[in-house]
């Protein structure tokens, strides 16, 4: 029996801006309160269920293989700091990590510092935004939000009693520092309809938050801030930044009453960050036209950037990424050829060489490396068949020690039995644009193999190769997994980004196309059997691509899909907007509003006939609000000229991020690839 899917009212809305007029006739769906809203959103996502249903057991089974694959008795790898052994475990059967520590000895007995199953215990949804020890090792203080609308609640917990002290600030970032004297903390809030950060406030230990004193507002609409701490201890940060433009301000930590200076003063188009090593700030900077940045540093005494001096200076086609400090060694952090890699050289120029990894298609980053004094460096280590590692390296040895490496809790796998390479597709201007790829040895390469391609391509955040046991589920059922290393990344550098964004974005876009293209040129997979997926900003992509090329892939699926681009970009009420116009642009100004206006997929919907489709939200999401996902779909179903599937799932419950706990969040992958499978089988 035919089921039919809920049709949304049309009540249109005139919006007008540059003496151009578009009609929204979903525009009524953005009253979150209003019970006709939620009336409508439940009835979508019973459509979505029952056209789903011959998924059901698949979707039981691809959650049972996924949870089975996760090791439930486990523990993060111990690191020492300040006096105590920090470790992170879960145990069988529960969602959320319990928080311990040791002291001094490994061998000493463990302290539980929190269990997040308890405080989660009564709410459907619970994020911990991360705990902070204050330096005396007695206090502690943690983060909440059980809305899923990433607005934290602030506890303090006395470590030697187990009691809460009786305040609480709500309505916060969720981050926070301790100063030194271990009775103030520095945290971060939002504006109340923006959700923009804006403030950092002083909070004194026994006292009313509601008499907390404002320590700096950001008035520039452009700009949110942060509060963070120095890896010496000594120093605390508030950073202001836009896409395109820094400025911190730094206190001494052991004066938490004193003010907070300038480190130097915003400049349009200066991007800087800083850290402190004994007598010297080292600042990464895009100074001096350096794209790719360079390292510098100056003396803590004047921090002008007339006194700045180069540390490493700028390279045209290394990106750098990022720097660790320690009292004999740097460790320069680069991405070169789409490559992430670790530049290991000695302060006094004894030593200069690279981390030896190999490969094309792996995830390296650094761990946690508190101690100056240490020689060795920890990492994490993975690829799309390398399940993650921690790894410390002796920086004067050069020796390799596994502290761990994730296990994978499935007889069948092994990790040589899947083959990854690295393709390069050429685009619509000639651009080689990276592809990593993973299949099964097993799995053949013709016009009927399942290839799902992943995409995002925006802010500047690259998408590394990672490995995951989730994927496994896609892998072992002959699917090749891909993802695109599109433009608006910074796969190859900052003008990869730059060339990805504003009234360059269409080339994101474009990139992914022929990426696809490629892909069953070359025999992978053909039309009816590649897929695509992207979330958020990797939704719009998602929504762009389907308008371009309606029938590209059999389906599609967005998450959180930042699909209404005119619309919220011309609404600065709603969360984020103003800090946005430097990545797509200000719509105020005519010519980005035309730019937009030609990509932006909820107004580019072709009437004609399109691919099979699942979008999926949540109700409380603060990033891309969800009426953008339920308007997209409502207008996709009344232009399809097809009898394509278009499905849309409001998590009723959560917001941009999705389920909390490791178990339920399983329960929205194994919906995604059953859908995926379905269409495989024909299932719909």
């Amino acid at each position: 029996m035919k089921i039919n899917p809920p049709k949304a009212e049309k009540n249109p809305k005139k919006l007008t801006k540059h003496s151009d007029t578009r009609i929204d006739n979903y525009y009524w769906l953005n009253q979150r309160e209003d019970e006709k809203v939620i009336e409508y959103l439940n009835q979508e996502n019973s459509y979505t269920k029952a056209r789903l249903k011959p998924t059901d057991e698949l979707q039981k089974q691809l959650f049972n293989e996924m949870k089975s694959r996760i090791k439930e008795d486990d523990s993060s790898v111990p690191y020492f700091y300040n006096d105590y052994w920090y470790i992170k475990k879960f145990q069988k059967g529960k969602d959320y990590p319990i928080y311990t520590r040791k002291y001094k000895s490994l061998e000493n007995e463990e302290e539980i510092l929190l269990d997040v199953n308890k405080l989660a215990k009564n709410h459907s949804f619970y994020n911990l935004g991360g705990i902070s020890i204050s330096p005396d090792n007695k206090k502690l203080a943690y983060s909440a939000d059980t809305l899923s609308r990433r607005l934290y609640t602030i506890y303090f917990l006395d470590l030697e009693s187990q009691k809460l002290y009786n305040e609480k600030i709500e309505n916060t970032t969720g981050s926070l520092v301790w100063a030194n004297d271990n009775q103030t903390v520095f945290y971060s809030k939002k504006e109340d309809v923006t959700l923009r950060v804006n403030k950092i406030y002083k909070h004194k230990l026994n006292t009313d938050s509601k008499e907390d004193e404002l320590i700096y507002e950001e008035k520039d609409e452009s700009f949110s801030i942060g509060v963070s701490k120095s890896k010496s201890e000594k120093f605390l940060f508030i950073s202001s930044r836009s896409t395109l433009t820094s400025e911190v301000r730094f206190l001494d930590a052991n004066k938490p009453d004193d003010e907070f200076k300038i480190f130097n003063k915003r400049v349009e188009g200066h991007e800087y960050s800083i850290s402190h090593f004994k007598d010297n700030f080292y600042i990464i900077t895009n100074k001096d036209n350096s794209k790719n940045f360079k390292l510098m540093r100056t003396s803590l005494k004047n921090t002008n950037q007339k006194n700045w001096k180069d540390v490493i200076e700028h390279r045209k086609k290394i990106l750098l990424e990022g720097i660790e400090i320690f009292n004999d060694f740097l460790v320069v952090i680069e991405r070169d050829s789409g490559l992430v890699k670790m530049n290991v050289r000695k302060w006094d120029n004894s030593q200069n060489y690279y981390l030896p990894i190999e490969g094309e298609t792996y995830s390296l980053s650094i761990g946690t490396n508190i101690d100056f004094k240490s020689k060795k460096l920890r990492y994490n280590f993975s690829s799309l068949n390398t399940p993650s590692s921690v790894i410390d390296f002796d920086m004067e040895t050069k020796s390799f020690d596994v502290k761990k490496k994730q296990e994978v809790v499935d007889d069948n796998f092994n990790e040589a039995n899947y083959i990854t390479e690295r393709l390069w597709a050429k685009s619509h201007d000639g651009t080689k644009i990276a592809i990593s790829l993973i299949r099964h040895n097993e799995t053949k390469l013709n016009d009927q193999t399942p290839l799902l391609l992943y995409g995002y391509g925006s802010y500047g955040i690259t998408l590394d190769p990672y490995f995951s046991t989730v994927r496994l589920s896609l892998l072992d059922r002959g699917f090749v997994y891909a993802i695109a290393h599109i433009r608006g990344s910074e796969y190859l550098g900052r003008d990869w980004y730059e060339e990805g964004k504003l009234l360059n974005k269409k080339n994101t876009f474009l990139d992914f196309i022929y990426c696809a293209k490629y892909l069953i040129d070359k025999g992978y997979t053909s039309k009816e059997h590649i897929y695509a997926m992207g979330g958020s900003a990797g939704g719009l992509l998602m929504g762009a691509v389907l308008n371009f090329e309606p029938l590209l892939f059999n389906g599609i699926i967005a998450s959180v899909p930042f699909v209404d681009v005119m619309t919220t970009m011309l609404d600065d009420s709603i969360p984020l907007t103003t800090l946005e116009y430097d990545e797509w642009g200000n719509p105020n100004e005519k010519e980005y509003y035309d730019y937009m206006l030609s990509y932006s997929p909820y107004d580019n919907v072709k009437e004609t006939a399109h691919t099979n489709i699942l979008v999926t939200t949540g109700l409380h999401d603060s990033q891309v609000q969800y009426w953008e996902p339920a308007k997209w779909v409502a207008k996709l179903r009344d232009y399809n000229k097809s009898e394509s599937t278009i499905l849309l799932n409001t998590n009723m419950e959560t917001g941009h991020s999705g389920a909390s706990g490791r178990f339920e969040a399983l329960k929205e992958i194994a919906m995604e690839y059953a859908f995926l499978i379905g269409l495989e089988k024909n299932l719909f």
